[in-house]
């Protein structure tokens, strides 16, 4: 139900063609002859030059405050606040009332005047320097007490925001993400469009084919017994464009993976797809790298460097025991594999015996935790107390590490008795002197090691060098925006659990030509082009060169010991297509999800959709998933799982 009151106080509402623009340019002209007052302005959009116009405002109730009479709403959109003033003496005695009794989130019309605050501006708000005196009061809707503030410095629960994920959507920090999302997409979208590219959109219903993530499968009920997979990427897809001559495709892509979640990962997501033909892979990086710096001057009004870095698979894993490494930072990994055997100490002696590596890293000045002065620095010893550095051992357990050796510089390094910790007692006095001068040791350094296979130094030392550099050190700012491209990966990995070698990205990555002749006799040290671009430590895009030759992708299949039977059951129509004459041909894939997190300074990537599910992959929302009728599973041939429901 509606509710009007005015007291016909002022003029009568100006046409909205003849109504002046405001400053934003978002003036609505919606207006026509006979019906009824329309918002004739946004929330945010009012200010000085908007003075003694007589406007008309829609939105919800922020705060209501009853000053000696005179009510007080703040009344907001999405385009922020503006101060309504009620004055039963301009607006009426009804309307007054009306006033005084709305409530926080009730949905109101105003129609008044503008009128300038003077000396009781609010320079919080971009409307601060004016006021609306009310003429007229309309409730649209009444609401309910909501169960958290519409507040973006209100402490709310996640589960609580999911449950009423209408309501959080309200929110200015939620609204300003999606705003930020709808930009940054217009702004791919217009950067792939000048740059030749053609928008076409893949099936997500499709055919299920092994490798890579778990796909969701969609029972048919046209074709009982059978299933359609939604797809996890358009990557076949889009090589069979490359096949039908559409040289430059993008896509703003729905994908779906069935894994388990985490704070960046999420059972639906979006890619900003691309694929190009007759390339290589400096021509990916250039677009890739060009989109980027679009996207941080147009949207954040942020210059990026150019070029990005560039570093080898190699040289990510050795200095920073990652393939996502976080650049804000040193704390580089230092290899002590030729220096462990002659140490003293034989933890490090036994792991290179036995194969294994050993690496360390120095832990040097942080922020003192709470500090407000970036100047207020401390040393690493004064930082990480025995207690942390026993919390740090247990994390490094996570990432299989049996344990973590570390020492403490309390003092001149020169000094034997100045080194302290588990490990500083069994090093030899040769060995302290050359560590100290590989590691560059000082008074106040923590010493980090890692003594294991190479797969368990890296993934433990990488973690606990963003541990300390993000968390416990805090060595970043917020505003830090640090992009590299990391490329050459390995083609193959070797999997313990299927103790066979198995592609890294996926079978139709490209090797180098010179590593050809490696492919069967030694997959492990064949390179790929492959490249990712990586900012702050984390993987926002990548994609490699494709194969697009037959001789090329029979070795690499043999090579993961798929026979020319499995190859054209698992991949025939791809396969078959490539035989009519495919181009060279090469693209990549951005996370939209996980770069709006970065570019927003978001938490999670849920906090930038509009209706995500939680880390259990449910909607609280809607309450879903759900089990559906018996009827409906007999429809779809699924009688296994009609009985079990039963």
């Amino acid at each position: 139900m509606v509710f009007r009151q005015s007291c016909g106080v002022g003029p009568s509402l100006p046409p909205l063609s003849k109504a002046c623009p405001s400053d934003m340019g978002r003036t609505l002209r919606a207006h026509f002859e006979g019906t009824p007052m329309k918002r004739t302005h946004l929330c945010g959009d009012l200010r000085v030059g908007h003075i003694d116009q007589t406007i008309t405002l829609s939105g919800w109730v922020q705060n209501y405050r009853d000053h000696g009479g005179v009510v007080f709403i703040d009344l907001r959109d999405r385009t922020g606040i503006t101060q309504v003033t009620f004055d039963p003496d301009l607006c009426g005695k009804e309307a007054h009332a009306l006033a005084a009794s709305a409530r926080a989130e009730w949905v109101l019309q105003v129609t008044g005047v503008v009128k300038s605050r003077g000396d009781r501006t609010n320079p919080n708000i971009a409307t601060g320097a004016i006021e609306v005196f009310a003429q007229e009061l309309v409730v649209l809707n009444k609401a309910q007490t909501p169960p958290f503030e519409i507040d973006e410095h209100a402490k709310v629960g996640e589960e609580i925001r999911l449950q009423y994920r209408f309501l959080d959507l309200r929110r200015p920090e939620t609204q300003r993400n999606l705003i930020m999302r709808h930009r940054a997409t217009k702004v791919a979208r217009d950067y792939f469009d000048l740059n030749g590219f053609l928008e076409i959109e893949t099936p997500v219903l499709c055919k299920y084919t092994p490798g890579g993530a778990r796909n969701y499968l969609v029972p048919s009920r046209v074709h009982q017994g059978q299933f359609y997979a939604l797809a996890e990427s358009p990557q076949l897809f889009k090589q069979l464009l490359m096949v039908g001559g559409y040289d430059r495709y993008v896509q703003i892509a729905r994908c779906f993976r069935d894994e388990d979640l985490r704070q960046d990962r999420q059972p639906e997501f979006t890619q900003i797809d691309l694929e190009m033909s007759f390339i290589e892979m400096d021509d990916i990086m250039a677009i890739g790298e060009g989109l980027a710096r679009d996207l941080w001057k147009k949207v954040l009004n942020i210059d990026l460097p150019s070029p990005f870095r560039r570093m080898t698979w190699a040289e990510g894993m050795a200095k920073y025991g990652s393939d996502k490494p976080d650049l804000r930072y040193g704390l580089e990994i230092v290899d002590l594999t030729d220096w462990a055997p002659t140490s003293g100490f034989s933890v490090f002696s036994n792991a290179t015996a036995a194969g294994g590596i050993v690496r360390a890293l120095n832990a040097k000045f942080g922020f003192e935790k709470g500090a407000t002065d970036p100047t207020s620095k401390k040393t690493a010893c004064e930082i990480l107390s025995r207690r942390t550095l026993d919390d740090l051992t247990e994390y490094v357990k996570g990432f299989g590490a049996k344990g973590l050796a570390w020492i403490k510089i309390q003092g001149d390094p020169a000094v034997k008795e100045n080194w302290q910790g588990p490990a500083a007692k069994n090093i030899t006095d040769d060995a302290r002197n050359e560590l100290a001068k590989r590691l560059n040791v000082e008074n106040g350094d923590v010493l980090f090691f890692g003594a294991d296979r190479f797969k368990t130094v890296c993934a433990a030392l990488g973690a606990l060098r963003v541990e300390l550099g993000t968390k416990r050190l805090k060595l970043t700012r917020p505003d830090q925006f640090e992009f590299l491209w990391l490329h050459s990966a390995p083609l193959f990995e070797y999997s313990d659990e299927h103790q066979a070698f198995v592609a890294n990205h996926h079978p139709f990555t490209a090797p180098y030509a010179e590593h050809l002749d490696s492919l069967i006799s030694d997959p492990g040290k064949v390179l790929s082009k492959s490249y990712d671009m990586v900012l702050n430590g984390n993987e926002i895009g990548g994609g490699s060169i494709r194969i697009h030759d037959a001789p090329t992708q029979s070795k690499v299949f043999t090579a993961l010991g798929i026979s020319d039977e499995d190859a054209q059951k698992k991949f025939g129509f791809l396969l078959h297509a490539l035989s009519f004459g495919a181009p060279p041909h090469g693209g990549m894939a951005f996370g939209l999800d996980r770069l709006i997190m970065l570019m927003t300074g978001a938490d999670s990537i849920r906090d930038v959709i509009a209706f995500p599910k939680n880390q259990k992959a449910r909607d609280e929302m809607l309450d879903c998933p759900n089990p559906v009728a018996e009827r409906q599973l007999k429809e779809l041939a699924l009688v296994v799982a009609a009985q079990t429901q039963g």
